[in-house]
């Protein structure tokens, strides 16, 4: 048959066809997407309000709220669209490009944890050489290093997807534009794109872990030697607060592209997709910033002054 994708728009099927579960659905989606983008530029820009947060750690973690931020955008509101007028029609190009922009904040996200840990690695293990360790210019390389290999992961993974023909079945079964669901359509032989998007995903992950894993090991050797029960619980803390968001991030992406295509269940996919491209954007800032001290003590001098202000105002 001929390749006709080019003319042709593909269909989601979306979470659901049930409509008494697509009006909650929704309700529920756009709380989480208004608290995702509340929570991610909200922190974002209390960082740059606040000096006493321009340090590696704060840093990070603004460019972790901006990818987060962008990185639902690129999937909630078309499922939002979806559940609420039953827009599931998506073009090719729209198609691919969603496919571009999810890839490559996933990516930027994967090695901003990374890089986070390794921040935390030499905050803990080498305080005295810290501020040698982490200057402007190494968190600089960092967030522009992860930014450089989101691109290219991008690019390489829409057009291994999209270099296939799409003769087939138009009906996505997923609620996004996801590379395994789209690969399930093509009509040529996709052995080898699979082989490339299992290895580069391979490289991305398991390089990111391997970072976070040694960093964090060694934090904990560091944590153990301590001879203050404060310092050891603090420390504990923030260890434990990353690790549960790593956790999560990679073992949801791990079970959804590290597998071999013939174990992909369409349903339990879509489950597993709304954990890390839904709520995981959404939880980050609570489980990366909330928490800290700093941030809540910036917060309370955001809220004078903002009251200070409206005293003046009236």
């Amino acid at each position: 048959m001929e390749n006709n994708t080019e003319r042709a728009d593909f269909i989601l099927l979306g979470l659901t066809d049930d409509p008494q579960l697509q009006v909650p659905l929704f309700i529920a989606f756009t709380f989480v997407y208004l608290l995702t983008l509340i929570g991610n530029l909200g922190m974002t820009t209390l960082i740059l309000l606040d000096s006493r947060l321009h340090i590696p750690m704060y840093f990070f973690l603004s460019n972790l709220s901006l990818v987060d931020f962008c990185y639902s955008t690129t999937i909630t509101p078309k499922v939002m669209a979806g559940l609420l007028i039953g827009d599931k029609t998506m073009s090719y190009r729209a198609c691919a490009a969603q496919i571009f922009f999810f890839v490559a904040f996933a990516t930027v996200e994967n090695y901003l944890l990374a890089s986070m840990a390794y921040d935390r690695y030499a905050a803990v293990c080498k305080p005295l050489h810290y501020t040698t360790t982490m200057t402007t210019s190494v968190c600089a390389r960092l967030a522009i290093g992860s930014h450089i290999f989101g691109l290219l992961t991008a690019a390489l993974d829409a057009g291994d997807t999209f270099c296939l023909s799409f003769c087939m079945s138009n009906v996505i079964h997923h609620f996004f534009c996801d590379i395994p669901a789209v690969m399930s359509l093509t009509c040529s032989d996709k052995g080898i794109n699979e082989l490339i998007l299992f290895l580069i995903s391979s490289f991305n992950i398991f390089f990111a872990l391997l970072v976070i894993l040694i960093s964090y090991l060694l934090i904990f050797i560091t944590i153990l030697k301590l001879q203050s029960g404060e310092g050891y619980q603090k420390a504990l803390s923030t260890c434990a607060s990353h690790l549960v968001a790593v956790s999560i991030f990679y073992g949801t992406v791990i079970f959804m592209y590290l597998q071999p295509s013939s174990s992909h269940s369409m349903d339990r996919d879509k489950i597993a997709s709304v954990f890390y491209t839904i709520f995981i954007p959404m939880l980050n800032p609570v489980v990366y910033s909330l928490r800290n001290r700093e941030v809540k003590n910036a917060f309370k001098k955001v809220i004078e002054k903002a009251k200070c202000s409206l005293g003046l105002t009236f």
